[in-house]
């Protein structure tokens, strides 16, 4: 376990997990919905890598502000022969260069024409970016007065419009000074703290550039009461780089989707929720209950993903933990997980999945159909950031199979797909990550770069079909680093079902202590088999379903320390094992057809992933052996089912791709009523 970069711990009913903890932003709350819930409709649905502002409820960004002190202080030399405020120039100049197009982007000077402490003037209003008018706004600025700053974010925070009606919309002010406020009127501190409430939608991030003690106070405490972030630039390259980082935080929060909802503290209030995609808030220490109508056969999966503001102060502990319960007199546990940080370094994104499944001979306490609960509770230290965390929910169902139809035994083994395994080579391509699971960047086999920002997750898919094994590596090069001394960070991975189960890390080394040296992370899944719905084995629970699965790779908060650049540089491998079988029926053929056969080509599937010499005649009368597969001749003959599985899903990103598949994995997603209308698929903590 490395230094300060441990993975989160994730405990499961069934089993105990290591998971990351990844990802980033936030949205505004909206009103509860009355009555039941439903799923969002189709037409609301997002395609993958939108842009900021298309579409209602998708959590983009509503704006960046940028507050720069222009008073006289400013113009003191930097140490470099220039000023200071030269110098903030450059570095603003190269964080707007590092900004999506059209990200709405504004800037507000203080202290730049008088020495009147009512000086602060909106000199570009947020709107869709344009560099040129920003730069042009940039040159005109002082330096000439005094330190207005609690005056410059009071009227910073009206600067930035509101979300639009039924969006979420996150909001950042992004203050640089150079030392305290000298003016009379609020504390800057105070003012920070009203402005950003509860921490949902706005939060403000500070950057001290050459500062002293009382300075660098000032701005820290702004930062925690905003919710936000303290960078410290010591010289001009060292705030180019952190206004990039912080800017680009901004801008690539995790994009939410889903219809507003709201949790009850006590379980009996829970609103109803129909299959879909759900947005709430959680507070610490807070418990949200949520219900559900399961019926006596379909597997149910509800997952939780928060995403609370990258690197604010956290405890490794702090976390969520869930618990999904029937309504008897005496309700009965069916399931129950958690997700913590693991890391003291900062938050990141938090995701985890409670699951319903029905035995596989019936008779189970939790196979009876009726009203379940799943209640949500946040745990956090005293010391911890006190922000409301946006919380989005999934709710999916996925139907049994279809009688006659016997499902293909459980496949528990890495097989040939374990670590050590070749991987893609030659030259990677590039490719932008997505913010999280809604916009995530479908990646085939082969050899992909990204970039990644202290506090950042990027978020990848890859479609997995029945029998197949994902299996990818994670590589950090050479790096320049910053003379830090004994500074220590991580890199981290996880890996989701598409469901957004945590994939176990199994024999796989998923994080490693990064001090800015070449370092590799890996992670893989045993084969997609119905049947390993029934094992407990953490690689092999949650992969019952062929979809697409997500990878996310996460750089720890305090790579702020280490990375010279301001952001690092990581290439993926990625590889899909095995050949894509037609169903999850025993024998199915190869999705492609031939005249193969199919039962031949199924048990060889099985004995490269590990399940045991004999595993070539399992058929549902005489699996009672067979290594790693944990069945019985009763219990498999049991399991009668259908040619595919139907996952029911709202608000799931590709739906319209995975159709003109042909459907082949079965999964679907609900139209308007909530009923099945389209094929989809659907990190960590």
């Amino acid at each position: 376990m490395p230094d300060g970069g441990a993975a989160g711990a994730v405990r499961n009913g069934r089993t105990r997990l290591r998971t990351a903890a990844v990802g980033l932003g936030a949205f505004l709350l909206l009103a509860p919905a009355p009555g039941t819930a439903h799923a969002a409709p189709a037409e609301r649905l997002l395609p993958a890598q939108q842009e900021p502002g298309d579409g209602a409820g998708s959590g983009d960004a509503t704006g960046l502000l940028m507050v720069l002190d222009a008073s006289g202080s400013m113009a003191e030399d930097d140490g470099s022969g220039g000023t200071r405020m030269a110098a903030a120039r450059e570095a603003l100049s190269t964080a707007v260069d590092a900004l999506p197009d059209d990200h709405p982007t504004g800037l507000r000077l203080f202290g730049s024409e008088s020495s009147s402490c009512t000086d602060t003037t909106l000199a570009h209003p947020v709107q869709p970016l344009d560099r040129d008018a920003l730069r042009d706004a940039l040159g005109e600025a002082g330096p000439t007065g005094n330190t207005p700053t609690g005056l410059a974010l009071q009227r910073a925070a009206d600067d930035l419009p509101d979300p639009p009606a039924g969006d979420f919309g996150r909001r950042t002010i992004l203050l640089v000074s150079d030392g305290e406020s000298n003016c009379d009127g609020p504390p800057p501190c105070e003012v920070a703290s009203e402005l950003v409430g509860n921490g949902v939608g706005l939060r403000i991030d500070t950057v001290g550039f050459q500062i002293g003690d009382e300075g660098r106070a000032e701005l820290e405490c702004i930062a925690e009461a905003g919710h936000g972030t303290y960078y410290d630039a010591p010289d001009g390259e060292a705030l180019g780089r952190e206004l990039e980082r912080a800017a680009l935080l901004s801008a690539d929060g995790y994009r939410f989707e889903g219809e507003p909802v709201e949790g009850t503290a006590d379980p009996k209030d829970a609103p109803l929720l129909a299959p879909g995609q759900y947005l709430d808030t959680i507070g610490p220490g807070e418990a949200r209950s949520y219900a559900v109508e399961l019926d006596a056969a379909s597997a149910a999966d509800v997952s939780v993903t928060a995403a609370p503001h990258p690197g604010v102060a956290v405890d490794r502990r702090d976390g969520l933990t869930l618990l999904l319960e029937d309504t008897g007199e005496r309700p009965r546990r069916c399931d129950s997980a958690d997700a913590a940080f693991g890391s003291d370094e900062g938050a990141m994104v938090l995701t985890q999945t409670v699951s319903r499944i029905p035995s596989a001979g019936g008779g189970a306490a939790c196979d009876e159909a009726g009203r379940h609960t799943v209640t949500v509770t946040r745990e956090s230290a005293a010391e911890s950031d006190t922000a409301h965390w946006p919380v989005e929910l999934r709710f999916t169902l996925e139907e049994p199979l279809a009688e006659g139809v016997r499902p293909a035994a459980s496949a528990t083994g890495y097989g040939a797909a374990g670590p050590g395994a070749d991987l893609p080579t030659g030259e990677p391509e590039d490719v932008a990550g997505g913010t999280g699971f809604n916009d995530a960047a479908e990646l085939g086999p082969g050899a992909w770069r990204d970039r990644l920002l202290p506090a950042q997750t990027r978020w990848f898919k890859v479609p997995v079909g029945w029998g197949q094994q994902l299996r990818y590596r994670v590589e950090i090069g050479n790096e320049p680093t910053r003379e830090t001394g004994s500074a220590s960070s991580y890199v981290r991975t996880a890996a989701y079902a598409p469901h957004r189960a945590p994939i176990g890390r199994g024999e796989f080394t998923v994080d490693r202590a990064y001090r800015g040296e070449p370092l590799a992370v890996e992670l893989g899944t045993v084969p997609v088999t119905w049947t390993n719905r029934y094992e407990s084995g953490a690689a092999a629970s949650p992969v019952r379903v062929g979809g697409d699965y997500y990878i996310a790779v996460s750089l720890g908060p305090e790579a702020v320390a280490i990375a010279r650049n301001a952001a690092v540089g990581v290439v993926l491998r990625v590889d899909v094992v095995g050949e894509e079988l037609s169903g999850p029926e025993h024998g199915a053929p190869p999705l492609a057809g031939g005249d193969g056969d199919g039962d031949a080509d199924a048990s060889a599937d099985a004995d490269a992933a590990g399940a045991g010499p004999d595993d070539d005649s399992v058929t549902a009368a005489d699996s009672a052996e067979g290594d790693g597969a944990g069945w019985t001749g009763p219990l498999l003959a049991a399991l009668s089912g259908a040619a595919g599985v139907l996952l029911v899903a709202a608000a799931v990103v590709g739906t319209s791709r995975l159709r003109q598949r042909g459907g082949h994995n079965g999964l679907v997603a609900p139209g308007p009523g909530g009923d099945g209308g389209g094929t989809g698929g659907g990190a960590a903590t």
